[in-house]
């Protein structure tokens, strides 16, 4: 038995980036091997174990063959005799197929992975790559992760992506795993490259239908969508607001908040996500004009908004709006934008619902008084900034 820390762990520590998980391939053993030896069965497709004490991940060499179109129509093979080389081989890009003998420091490269990450290149190892369709998201996320460092798609692996889509692959792709792709890649600085390289690709009018039709309705409007992106990754890590930034256009399509609607619960995208790129169409008008509106429209937005109950949505609404804002403007109109919206919410929430109650309102006039001392506070606010 040998075991090879393999994947992106090596990569990543001879690109001098900080290694995450680690990961290992067993060669020349088997299951009943490692159960022996007090490894934890995880996997269910594939023989994956944990280690009794660093719970770290350990697979049984394989090969795979596919048999059916999407991700899941693959056998998996695992014996002894499978080699290393042939393991590394059934994995999708060259610098991803690199394996360290952790007791003589050695590296194993036997597809050119080390001669690609010096060209900074992502490049297939085989043909297979075109059996697997999330090699088409995973390849998009790499190409966005790997963006400050000047990696590039070979034209070769760009050519057989778009074969992969031309025949179908990347409709058998389901939307939990664009999901999770997409995902990871909104935590990127350069996320947008993820969405720009599916384009270039012909993918990302198969797998993200409505973004294709914002992106390509107007060429500036599709450009502003990715520098909103870009811009939001510099205003916060929340993934949501991110992906809500890029989406903010939206409001501009026709039906816009039914399309809206059919992409978010297409993909099965969790709530808190859901909720703030909805406000973030929907009420996108809200934040553009906040600067000449009434008291009036102004609590009307922020009742819409639920900014009483749910602030953090209504702040992650914000930093959405503020990012596609600085593009289209400049970082100081869109601060402005915000922060009058903030001060806005700060003064109506002063209004004590308690003191209406001791007053003897009851019922929906509570709610009445409620809002009334709110449109007052409000009004007063912009009474003062209009002084100054």
């Amino acid at each position: 038995m040998k075991i090879y820390r393999v994947g992106g762990s090596v990569r990543d520590e001879l690109l001098h980036l900080p290694v995450k998980d680690k990961d290992y391939v067993v060669v020349g053993a088997n299951a009943k091997q490692l159960l022996q030896q007090g490894f934890i069965p995880v996997g269910k497709d594939f023989p994956v174990f944990l280690h009794p004490q660093t719970k770290e991940e350990y697979a049984l060499a394989r090969t795979e063959r596919k048999t059916t179109q999407g991700y899941h129509g693959f056998n998996f093979y695992t014996d002894t005799s499978v080699t290393l080389e042939e393991d590394l081989r059934r994995r999708d890009l060259t610098i991803n197929a690199l394996a360290m003998d952790e007791v003589t420091q050695q590296i194993i490269d036997p597809y050119g992975g080390r001669e690609d990450l010096q060209n900074k290149l992502l490049r297939h190892i085989s043909p297979a790559f075109a059996e697997d369709p999330v090699r088409i998201l995973r390849i998009a996320r790499f190409a966005a992760r790997f963006a400050p460092l000047g990696f590039r798609i070979a034209e070769e692996t760009k050519q057989l992506i778009r074969e992969m889509v031309k025949n179908g692959e990347a409709n058998a792709l389901v939307a939990e795993r664009v999901w999770q792709e997409t995902e990871k890649t909104l935590g990127e600085q350069h996320a947008a490259i993820y969405f720009q390289v599916l384009d270039e690709n012909q993918a990302l009018k198969v797998i993200f239908p409505e973004l294709y039709t914002l992106l390509h309705q107007n060429r500036m409007l599709g450009e502003q969508a990715y520098y909103a992106l870009n811009h939001a990754t510099l205003l916060t890590q929340d993934k949501a607001v991110r992906w809500a930034a890029l989406l903010y256009n939206l409001h501009t399509l026709a039906d816009s908040i039914q399309i809206n609607k059919q992409l978010l619960q297409r993909l099965h995208i969790p709530k808190r996500y859901i909720k703030i790129a909805q406000y973030t169409v929907q009420y996108a008008h809200c934040f553009t004009q906040i600067m000449t509106l009434s008291a009036n429209d102004i609590l009307d937005c922020l009742l819409a908004l639920d900014a009483f109950r749910k602030e953090s949505y209504f702040l992650s609404y914000l930093q959405s709006c503020q990012a596609n804002i600085a593009v289209q403007y400049d970082t100081q109109h869109a601060q402005q934008c915000s922060q009058h919206f903030i001060h806005c919410l700060d003064v109506a929430k002063q209004v004590s619902v308690k003191a209406i109650l001791e007053q003897g309102y009851v019922g929906s006039e509570i709610r009445v008084q409620t809002n009334q001392q709110r449109i007052k506070n409000i009004t007063q606010y912009i009474t003062n900034m209009t002084k100054l």
